[in-house]
């Protein structure tokens, strides 16, 4: 076989995983979405690299959404944002958005409702801060960037959604 069409047919079938019509075009984000009960949503998510996480805060109070490493409970100086909260409806909806280039498991947490912590194991995890109403969990949650299409498929139907039905629409 020649080796230019051996080349362009490997380049065909795939791109870090995916066809190469698929990487040349740009995917919709993917949304995360807080409310009132002071969690994500839609607290594991996959991404392909690049592509834009929108975190929506549809509640009233300010959130933050800080990236760590839970090997050394070292905090993201990159994947941190703060989110105004949202007055209500007609209101705009406040958002914060990030991706990441290459793939990997990303932790974060709101650190307004949430703190860092060694557990037993040795690793680093979000708790509830103390004195915090988070319902019963700490706000925290993972993103994984893949090119794997099963885990890409496997996304929540809400992260699909800027605005979720139901909740301040801006």
């Amino acid at each position: 076989m020649n080796s230019r069409i051996l080349v362009a047919a490997l380049a065909a079938v795939t791109v870090g995983g995916l066809t190469s019509a698929q990487a040349a075009t740009s995917p919709n984000p993917v949304y995360v979405h807080m409310n009132g009960t002071n969690v994500f949503l839609e607290n594991v998510v996959a991404v392909r690299p690049g592509q834009d996480v929108v975190f929506v805060n549809e509640d009233t109070g300010a959130h933050t959404i800080i990236g760590f490493e839970p090997t050394t409970g070292k905090v993201n100086t990159r994947f941190d944002g703060a989110v105004a909260g949202t007055k209500g409806p007609g209101h705009p909806v406040h958002t914060y958005s990030i991706s990441f280039p290459q793939p990997g498991i990303v932790n974060y947490y709101c650190s307004v409702h949430a703190v860092l912590a060694k557990g037993p194991s040795g690793l680093t995890a979000a708790e509830i801060r103390p004195g915090m109403d988070s319902y019963g969990t700490s706000m925290s949650g993972i993103v994984v960037v893949t090119t794997d299409p099963k885990l890409l498929a496997g996304n929540p139907k809400t992260a699909s959604e800027k605005v979720l039905p139901g909740y301040f629409g801006g």
